[in-house]
């Protein structure tokens, strides 16, 4: 991308990660900002991202997609049918569509914009700060230079990786697209446990991120099974072998695992574009 000199970007939703995808081309010089093109319904909103970044603002997705070789959409699945339909027989015809909407199947993007090149992907929230992770798929229309293009966008929020089956975007939006939710509610137990104990919160919050991260980059250098990790710190009779015990004991495992295939099912619920409801 650095050498296309006239390549241009649509970003379509200027939420938290269309923020993301516009901070990360313009943190790894892969498009000048005011070849990113971008809009949002709020005002205020795309404002905010014109004077934070220098890209082009438009106050509509009609005004904001024209010449552009790469559309992003960036919205919340609620609105993705108005989007699309606004979008129907308006886009060029060599174009990329990158859609990063949870449950929105490459068909449903298709359909709703009579454009059959289309990559779907699954980004998540570390994204903004360069770590994310990234899974994603394609049409058979999508060309080799096009899917270059999509492997730039998304390796400059994090790392990406590319499936040939797009049954498993679903999987990845329950696992790693909410997983940080999972790790900071996890966190934030350890946190109050560590309250309770009696540490001033500062000091509990301190302990448990640097034993989070610790954690990650050991297990990273290690490149060993997490289960043999937790064997090497986990002495007989010892306290993490009384605190595990009781973990398991309280279905810890199946509690994640439940938890994970909720989001999967809620993922395939929002493709099909059925609202918000309470899980069972």
């Amino acid at each position: 991308m650095k050498s296309e000199k006239n390549l241009t970007i649509s970003v379509l939703g200027m939420g938290v990660m269309g923020e993301a995808i516009v901070a990360g081309l313009i943190r790894n010089g892969l498009i000048l900002p005011e070849n990113i093109h971008g809009s949002d319904p709020r005002r205020e909103r795309i404002k905010e991202m014109h004077l934070k970044y220098q890209i082009t603002p438009h106050a509509d997705n009609d005004k904001a997609i024209q010449g552009a070789n790469v559309i992003i959409i960036s919205v919340k699945p609620q609105r993705l049918n108005g989007v699309l339909e606004g979008l129907n027989g308006k886009i060029d015809p060599n174009s990329l569509i990158l859609s990063i909407v949870a449950g929105a199947s490459i068909t449903q993007i298709s359909a709703g914009t009579n454009h059959s090149i289309v990559v779907r992907a699954m980004p998540n929230t570390p994204a903004q700060i360069g770590k994310g992770i990234t899974v994603w798929t394609k049409s058979a229309q999508v060309t080799e230079k096009q899917m270059d293009y999509a492997r730039q966008i998304l390796g400059a929020m994090g790392e990406e990786v590319f499936v040939e089956f797009e049954e498993y975007l679903d999987m990845a939006t329950a696992l790693s697209g909410s997983g940080p939710a999972y790790v900071f509610l996890f966190m934030e137990a350890m946190i109050d446990a560590g309250v309770h104990l009696g540490f001033p919160r500062h000091i509990s919050e301190q302990l448990v991120l640097e034993t989070v991260r610790g954690s990650v980059e050991y297990y990273d250098i290690k490149s060993a099974h997490p289960a043999q990790l937790r064997n090497e710190v986990t002495s007989s009779g010892g306290t993490s072998a009384a605190a595990l015990y009781y973990l398991e004991k309280a279905g810890f495992r199946t509690a994640v695992s439940r938890a994970i295939w909720a989001a999967y099912e809620r993922s395939q619920e929002l493709g099909k574009g059925k609202p918000g409801e309470t899980p069972k």
